[in-house]
């Protein structure tokens, strides 16, 4: 009788497994390129996909049969985002709050990609050529920062200050846009 109850348990966690596996990856490109837009590195995605997926696997049984698995894991990755932000905070190259959140709001109804290009592509292109390149470099995937600054000739300190205001001017740029369409 145990032995009947143990495989049926191990079917049924299986299949458990499998419905998970199923939608996670079908629903995971989705979450990285929601996180994309959050976290300025695809380090920091990488490492907050993985976690959320950690979590979402945890959770899963608390998952209700019928509801939406994207939204759901979507909001375990922005809560796990922020939490990696909270860890990160002290680098200069982290975006206020209010912008985090205003980013987060927009990009869950919408494909970050296509905010991406209406609003972060034109504010990049008003950066003179070398400083878009540069910018685009340092988060460019597998990137070291130290590494560019080194290469650059500046020093380190120097070189994330201007990497710090050519954000900020994006940045800048881009809440006007968000403003401006939201007004």
């Amino acid at each position: 009788m145990d032995d009947q109850a143990a495989e049926k348990r191990t079917a049924s966690d299986d299949e458990r497994y499998e419905a998970f596996v199923r939608l996670l990856v079908e629903h995971e490109p989705r979450v990285r390129s929601f996180l994309r837009g959050l976290l300025p590195t695809w380090h920091d995605v990488e490492e907050v996909t993985q976690e959320a997926s950690l979590i979402a696997w945890r959770k899963f049984d608390n998952f209700e049969d019928g509801t939406s698995f994207g939204g759901w894991l979507l909001t375990i990755a922005r809560y796990e985002a922020l939490k990696h932000r909270r860890r990160v905070a002290r680098s200069p190259l982290v975006f206020a709050d209010d912008v985090w959140n205003l980013l987060a709001e927009r990009a869950s109804g919408e494909d970050v990609q296509a905010i991406r290009r209406r609003h972060l592509e034109p504010c990049l292109a008003k950066l003179k050529p070398g400083q878009r390149d540069l910018l685009l470099n340092v988060h460019s995937p597998g990137v070291v920062m130290r590494e560019v600054a080194l290469q650059s000739g500046k020093s380190e300190q120097a070189f994330y200050k201007v990497i710090q205001r050519l954000r900020a001017v994006v940045l800048t740029c881009v809440t006007k846009a968000l403003a401006a369409e939201n007004a």
